[in-house]
C-alpha cells in the first residue's frame, strides 16, 4: 500500500492487482522455481537460494491488531517492524474465503467461496463453509486448482499442518487439496510438525500451517482482553520456535486470514427482531458483518430501500449486481453469481447485523467480529524470515 496509513474503520479495496493475500502461495512457489509461479510480492531478492518455504497462517491476526499484541508478543513486534508488510484480504474477509484464496491465489469470484455461509443455488439451504462435511462435493464447488496441487506436479514436497478434526472437511478440501495433511492439535505440535516436514528430504518443501486460537478467543472475549492476550502470547512463542529451528535453506512467511473489530452490544441490529428486515427476504446468509439477502420475487428494490432506511450510516445496502461492480469479488463467473444475496448488506464503523433466533445463539454474542471492507478486518501482516 502506498500513501498514508488508513485508520481502522476506512474502507479498504482488495489488492487484487498485486499485495493481497492470494499472492503469497505463488510467489513463495516461485521462488521455488514452480512454472505459472508469479513473484507479485517480489520475495526472489530477500529469498534468493532458499529451498524450502514454511507459510503460517495466524487465524484473526490483522496487521492492525499487531501494536495491540506486541506487548505481550515481542517475537511478532520485532519482525512485523524489520520484515512485515500490509496485505489486503480479499472480499469477503472472513476465514473460508480467506484460506481459500491463499490455497488458490484468486479472488474470491472466481473459487467461488463467496463468505461464511452461502445459498446453496437452487435450494432454501445455507452452506456453512466451515461445517461443511463434502456435500455439496468441494472439487465441483470450488473448481480452481489449487497451488499445493501445482507444486506438487512440479516436484515440491508439499505438506500441510492444521487440527485433526479438520482433516477431510469440505473446506480442508476446497482450500488445502493437493498437501499430505498432518494434524496438530496445539502450537506445540504445530510447530514440531511444520520443522520436520520442512526438514524432511533434499528436495524443495512448502509446507503451510494453521493456528487458530487467536481468532477464537478475539471472537468470545474481545481484541485485548486477557484471553486474547495470552492467545497472542501463544503465538509469540510459536514464532519464536519456527524461527529458531528453521534450516538454513528455508524461510518462513507468516499471515493471517482478517482482523478483527470489538462491536459494542448496542451496534449488533437483530433482523429477527424488527419484521420490517425480514419483509421480502426469503433466505438470510454470510455473517454479521457482511449480509446476503435472497429476495423474493420483485422485493429486490424494496428489501434494497427498508434496509437502506432502517440501517442508515450503519452500513451499505447494494444490490448483487452494484457489489459485483465494485470489484470487491474480483470476476464473478456465471456459476457463482447466485451464491452472492439479491441484496448485499456491508457493515460501517462497528455495527454487525445479527439474527438471535434463526442463527445459533453464540453468533450474536460475540464481541469481535470480521468480513466487512475495514482495514482493521482487511490488512493482514505479511513478515517474511529467513533461516
Amino acid at each position: 500500500m502506498t500513501g498514508p496509513a488508513p485508520g481502522p474503520l476506512d474502507r479498504v479495496a482488495p489488492r487484487y492487482d498485486g499485495g493481497s493475500l492470494a499472492d503469497v502461495l505463488p510467489s513463495a512457489l516461485s521462488v521455488l522455481g514452480v512454472p505459472g509461479a508469479a513473484d507479485r510480492l517480489g520475495l526472489a531478492p530477500r529469498l534468493a537460494g532458499v529451498r524450502r518455504i514454511a507459510v503460517l497462517l495466524v487465524d484473526g491476526l490483522g496487521w492492525y491488531q499487531i501494536p495491540t499484541a506486541a506487548r505481550y508478543a515481542p517475537t511478532l513486534a520485532g519482525l512485523a517492524a524489520t520484515t512485515g508488510r500490509p496485505l489486503t484480504t480479499g472480499f469477503p474477509s472472513t476465514t473460508p474465503t480467506s484460506l481459500v484464496s491463499l490455497g488458490t491465489g484468486t479472488a474470491s469470484g472466481a473459487h467461488g467461496v463467496l463468505g461464511f455461509t452461502v445459498r446453496v443455488p437452487g435450494t432454501d439451504r445455507v452452506l456453512n463453509h466451515v461445517d461443511w462435511a463434502g456435500d455439496p462435493d468441494p472439487v465441483s464447488w470450488q473448481p480452481v486448482p489449487t497451488w499445493y496441487q501445482r507444486a506438487r506436479a512440479a516436484g515440491v514436497a508439499v505438506t500441510v499442518v492444521s487440527r485433526p478434526e479438520f482433516a477431510g472437511s469440505g473446506l480442508t478440501l476446497a482450500a488445502n487439496r493437493g498437501g499430505d495433511y498432518r494434524g496438530a492439535a496445539g502450537a506445540d505440535a504445530l510447530a514440531a510438525r511444520m520443522l520436520a516436514a520442512l526438514a524432511a528430504g533434499d528436495g524443495p518443501a512448502l509446507v503451510s500451517g494453521y493456528h487458530p486460537d487467536l481468532d477464537r478467543h478475539g471472537h468470545l472475549s474481545g481484541v485485548d482482553s486477557e484471553p486474547w492476550r495470552l492467545a497472542a502470547a501463544d503465538v509469540d512463542a510459536l514464532l519464536a520456535r519456527l524461527v529458531d529451528g528453521l534450516p538454513p535453506d528455508a524461510a518462513l512467511l507468516v499471515t493471517a486470514d482478517h482482523g478483527q473489530l470489538d462491536v459494542p452490544a448496542g451496534h449488533r441490529i437483530d433482523l429477527d427482531a424488527d419484521p420490517r428486515l425480514r419483509a421480502g427476504v426469503l433466505v438470510v446468509a454470510g455473517e454479521p458483518r457482511v449480509r446476503y439477502l435472497h429476495t423474493e420475487p420483485g422485493a429486490e428494490a424494496d428489501v434494497v430501500a427498508a434496509w437502506t432506511e432502517l440501517l442508515g450510516p450503519a452500513a451499505h445496502v447494494l444490490t448483487r449486481a452494484e457489489a459485483v461492480a465494485t470489484g470487491w469479488f474480483g470476476p464473478v463467473p456465471e456459476a457463482h453469481l447466485r451464491r452472492i444475496g439479491d441484496v448485499v448488506v456491508v457493515c460501517r464503523d462497528t455495527y454487525a447485523v445479527v439474527a438471535t433466533r434463526s442463527e445459533p445463539p453464540m453468533a450474536s454474542r460475540l464481541v469481535a467480529y470480521h468480513g466487512a471492507d475495514t482495514a482493521a478486518e482487511m490488512t493482514v501482516p505479511l513478515l517474511v524470515v529467513r533461516g
